[in-house]
């Protein structure tokens, strides 16, 4: 394709407008939107109404390295460590002896059904045998599928850490086939290269980044996101160079990053969120400009054949065989995580692989996965959400508030924003401000009602189904967290120190209520004359008493008063 500059950054542009709009169309019509965004490139391609001749593979190819950088960068920086934990014993296998397992059966079906010999077949089962970063986030953020959480992280997991094990099989199987790589050692040796550098290098450099973004003081806002950027394509290409997993080591810098305290970090996961999007238009756009219709539908049998071995055999044997002896899913959950093996562009990047190679079967493996890609995508993601609701697994999202407030800071503050969506059951549902008995490092802050703001003041009520944001200090957090949770502990019961400030008016009655603590019989009295009763003239700031499980010591004492009490929980013996 050879156009001038003008032409074609309007070409783009207009591409690109498509593709973002079409968006709407598919959150509407339930079709997934990697396959809008790829729809626009075939239509726009050789066989479609604008007819663009593109055939650069190499071309393609880098488009869709770059985007995949971004799009397992962000994957990791949306990968807390919380869901990593959960989902770990089962999102692992899945991402590592899974492809393997799903590589082979696939391949075995391939290899019969294309009448190919049996390397062959296990390329094309390694280049589909991994699920897809970007297919799974574009269903699971994108439309905002909310799944139970373990499932949820699971998948996630698995389809931002299974790509490096895809590549390494179609390299493997590749270079084994061209005659550069010799069975037996060489290829366990080049597995374990692989995965060490790109492991190493993606921790190494994740921890690096956080220096850099934290250690850099810029001026300008900005420059934050720009200058993570470059650590997502140093994290890929020096373990690249080296002979290491460049998509491994991007995914784990992401995941140490997101996971650190950085400077502007939601101005930087605002960015790659945004980037990320880019990155996944760009790519299938591409992709579908790459495609020729008329001569994927020549394989359109074989193909079929094998995208239904994939998806009723291969994935559900794989997920029974590596998932349920751990006990973590129920048969409907397990059946669900079978049938959310989603495909999408890694395979088709991967495809490109064997053209690049110059192997004669590489038209038409690319052709073929061009087209399970597409059934995967029509059949599984867009039939997702109804299976979810089916099998009973999909859960109501919490309403999001139509207002955010945010902290924006170019250095690091001992604070932070929490939007708490008030339930029926929650202890803050019904009161006024001035009653929550909040620690004094956290303050209501705002009040979304609706498509209302309300200024929150001490008479102002907290209404079911209200957002309050609440600034606080991370130390009060899990104390903060109690008063809008829905269901109630009392503190003593959590088997660990903690110690959070009250104002000293705060009754006894209040502090019962709201945190589970029995301090004294009277419960009308406040904390402040509690404590000057026990002290007496011993009231100075410092000075505490033990009240069975519980300390109290007087934080801060004006001209003889106690104005804050710090109430310590006392971790029993």
């Amino acid at each position: 394709m050879s156009l001038p500059i003008d032409t074609l950054i309007l070409v783009a542009a207009g591409l690109l407008l498509t593709a973002i709009l079409s968006s709407k169309l598919s959150t509407r019509s339930g079709m997934p939107v990697l396959l809008m965004f790829m729809g626009v490139g075939m239509l726009a391609g050789e066989d479609g109404p604008l007819g663009i001749q593109f055939s650069d593979v190499a071309l393609a190819h880098a488009v869709g390295t770059i985007a995949l950088v971004l799009i397992l960068f962000d994957g990791g920086l949306q990968s807390p460590m919380a869901s990593i934990r959960l989902a770990w014993r089962a999102a692992l296998p899945l991402a590592t002896v899974g492809v393997v397992t799903t590589a082979l059966i696939t391949g075995l079906f391939a290899s019969v059904i294309l009448d190919q010999p049996l390397l062959i077949g296990l390329l094309l089962g390694s280049i589909v045998g991994s699920t897809d970063a970007a297919a799974v986030f574009a269903i699971l953020r994108g439309q905002g599928l909310h799944l139970r959480e373990r499932i949820s992280a699971t998948l996630e997991v698995e389809s931002a850490s299974n790509a490096p094990m895809a590549v390494l099989l179609t390299i493997g199987f590749i270079t084994y086939i061209t005659g550069d790589l010799e069975p037996g050692w060489p290829i366990v040796l080049f597995f374990l290269q692989q995965a060490l550098i790109g492991g190493a290098s993606g921790l190494l450099l994740g921890w690096l980044g956080v220096q850099i973004v934290n250690r850099a003081t810029l001026n300008a806002a900005g420059l934050y996101p720009a200058l993570s950027v470059g650590v997502a394509f140093l994290a890929y290409g020096l373990p690249a160079y080296l002979g290491g997993s460049g998509y491994l080591s991007v995914y784990l810098a992401g995941v140490f990053m997101g996971n650190a305290k950085l400077v502007f970090k939601r101005g930087i996961m605002h960015a790659h969120d945004g980037g990320a999007w880019m990155g996944q238009i760009a790519m299938f756009v591409v992709l579908g400009l790459l495609s020729t219709p008329s001569r994927i539908m020549d394989v359109a049998w074989q193909g079929a054949l094998i995208a239904l071995g994939l998806m009723m055999v291969a994935r559900p044997v794989t997920v029974l065989a590596l998932v349920a002896p751990f006990r973590l899913f129920d048969l409907r959950e397990l059946a669900f995580l079978s049938w959310a093996g989603l495909k999408g562009a890694i395979p088709i990047i991967l495809a490109i692989f064997p053209l690049l190679a110059g192997l004669p079967e590489g038209t038409l493996i690319f052709d073929v996965v061009f087209f399970v890609v597409i059934m995967s995508a029509v059949l599984q993601g867009g039939s997702l959400a109804r299976v979810a609701k089916w099998l009973g697994v999909r859960e109501e999202r919490a309403p999001r508030a139509p207002a955010t407030l945010e902290i924006t800071s170019l250095q690091h503050v001992d604070g932070d924003i929490v939007d708490y969506l008030v339930e029926p059951r929650s202890l803050a549902a019904g009161r006024l401000v001035r009653e929550l008995a909040l620690p004094e490092s956290a303050v209501v802050a705002m009040v979304v009602r609706g498509n209302e703001i309300i200024p929150p003041r001490g008479v102002t009520p907290i209404r079911p189904g209200d957002h309050c944001f609440v600034v606080l200090k991370p130390a009060a957090r899990d104390v903060v967290d109690r008063l809008f949770a829905p269901r109630q502990t009392p503190l003593s019961e959590r088997k660990v120190e903690m110690a959070f400030p009250l104002d000293a008016n705060t009754t006894i009655a209040e502090v019962e209520e709201f945190y589970g603590i029995r301090l004294d019989p009277d419960p009308n009295r406040s904390l402040g004359e509690l404590l000057a009763e026990r002290l007496g003239h011993n009231l100075v700031e410092g000075a505490e008493v033990e009240a069975g499980e519980y300390r109290l010591a007087a934080h801060t004492v004006v001209d003889g008063v106690v104005t804050v009490v710090d109430v310590e929980v006392l971790s029993p013996e």
